[in-house]
């Protein structure tokens, strides 16, 4: 970014603009705070609630992405299981974990039992082949020096005293087995986003609640932001130095008003999801971990199926899923002409191939569309066998908004299933598209951001960000001892001592 963007009084009403009030702008308002204090920021929201999308804890997984038993991040390649992504999600969730704790120590959160916990997570494998990876998956990961503590039995008595609800009316005339780690943890993600909300404005930053963003438009070299208060359908424009679109699904749509070049051929896939939330609560007491499967052929990573322990607002929970659906909105609440209005010339081809080449996601959505509460509590039954209808609600989780990304020919475009940072050439504008992890590792995603965005202020920054993140620059997984001294840290500073 240029010097002339680095401060308000130049023409500008403030020095940051962060567009959506979840965890992902709440993270580099934070960010911002303490690297630049004097800056002014305001934060536009079009609900009446911080994190009300996919920041709700109900609306997410919360599992604190670590790459601890999620089977997509590591996948088998001419016999091989490589880990490389695996390690890549555990070296950046490292990075969150340092950031919260720095910000605990310094009394900048509250309590961090509101918005994390331990608990077990947990990989299963049923049939022989699924079996046989997780076996091989188990005997590399467990070798890595940031996956420590890791498990793993094929026995039926220890799978059962692991996990009595999914052992329950098991027949193991088909192999099972679990691997896992105690060190896992359970996130509320909403908690922690109101929790940073809180810190940054008591500390002076603005944040206007019922604003929907109408508009971002370039004036000279500073950006207006024009939004309407859904309340009283008022108008207002803010002028910005910077801007940030943490918007969710709406970032696409809002950085093509921007009309910056670098999202030219970027398109977004809608995609729904739903929940069977248990309400039998001495069910809920007999599972207690985070257990993820395979996901189903020709299903896209995002479907992984588990059945997993949530710990929100104190109280414990057990969902399964997510099943997937399909609708054109880009939010949860958001419209049926989110996805046409997303449309332009310049990535009109990325859509069309990915439909092409997609045939596989197409056939698993339409089927997940056409399914019944009947033909979910199936697919619950392959992880608890005895499982009742009567026992589990249907719940919406959050939208979600795959990333299509221009390639060029022959193939047109490519479905990521993870997160993008999108941003300027000048740096003055920037937003964060796409789904998992993205949560987990929103520091490193942030602080990526500033490296791009701010690359000027980088020098007089970096101190203060080794401060904040002491690997900063660094892998853990090439300094085990700076890994070791930095979990046994987080460990304390988090509550998350045995």
């Amino acid at each position: 970014m240029s010097e002339s963007t680095d401060r308000v009084g130049k023409g500008t009403d403030t020095d940051v603009v962060l567009i959506g009030a979840g965890i992902i702008s709440s993270t580099l308002s934070t960010l911002l705070k303490e690297l630049q204090p004097d800056w002014d920021q305001v934060i536009l929201e079009r609900l009446d609630i911080p994190a009300g999308e996919s920041s709700s804890p109900w609306n997410n997984a919360g599992t604190g992405h670590s790459a601890l038993c999620e089977l997509n991040y590591t996948q088998e390649v001419n016999g091989d299981i490589d880990i490389t992504k695996a390690v890549s999600v555990n070296e950046k969730f490292q990075i969150s974990r340092q950031f919260w704790s720095y910000l605990i120590e310094e009394n900048k959160l509250g309590n961090p039992r509101e918005f994390i916990n331990k608990c077990p997570h947990m990989s299963f494998g049923h049939s022989g082949e699924q079996v046989r990876f997780l076996r091989k998956r188990f005997d590399v990961l467990s070798k890595h020096p940031l996956f420590p503590g890791m498990h793993f039995t094929d026995d039926n008595e220890k799978f059962a005293e692991k996990l009595p609800l999914m052992a329950r009316g098991r027949d193991y005339t088909e192999p099972v087995a679990i691997s896992w780690t105690n060190e896992g943890t359970d996130i509320n993600f909403g908690a922690l986003t109101r929790q940073y909300i809180d810190y940054v404005t008591q500390n002076g930053v603005e944040i206007r609640y019922g604003n929907e963003v109408q508009n971002i438009s370039r004036e000279g070299s500073h950006w207006k932001v024009t939004s309407k208060n859904l309340h009283t359908g008022d108008t207002s424009v803010i002028t910005a130095n910077f801007v940030f679109v943490g918007a969710g699904g709406m970032a696409l749509p809002l950085l093509e008003k921007a009309g910056i070049p670098e999202i030219k051929g970027y398109g977004g896939f809608p995609v729904s999801g739903a929940w069977l939330r248990c309400t039998n609560e001495d069910l809920i007491k007999q599972h207690a971990a985070k257990v993820y499967g395979k996901a189903s052929v020709g299903a896209p990573p995002m479907s992984v199926p588990h059945l997993d322990t949530r710990i929100i607002d104190g109280k414990r929970g057990l969902l399964f899923g997510p099943y997937a659906g399909w609708t054109p909105k880009f939010l949860k609440k958001g419209s049926f002409l989110d996805l046409p209005k997303s449309l332009r010339p310049g990535n009109i081809a990325s859509l069309v191939g990915v439909g092409l080449q997609e045939f596989g996601l197409t056939r698993y959505l339409v089927e997940e569309v056409l399914k019944n509460q009947t033909a979910r509590v199936e697919s619950l039954r392959e992880y608890m066998p005895s499982a009742r209808a009567e026992d589990w609600e249907l719940v919406t989780a959050g939208q979600r908004v795959q990333v299509i990304k221009p390639i060029g020919a022959p193939k047109f475009g490519s479905l990521e299933f993870g997160t993008a940072v999108i941003s300027s050439n000048d740096g003055s504008i920037a937003g964060l598209m796409g789904a998992s992890p993205g949560a987990s590792i929103a520091p490193s995603a942030m602080i990526e951001l500033l490296e791009r965005c701010f690359g000027s202020k980088m020098i007089e920054w970096a101190p203060k960000i080794k401060e904040m993140v002491p690997s900063y620059g660094k892998l853990m997984s090439r300094h085990t001892d700076l890994f070791h001294e930095q979990w046994d840290r987080s460990q304390k500073a988090l509550q998350l001592e045995s």
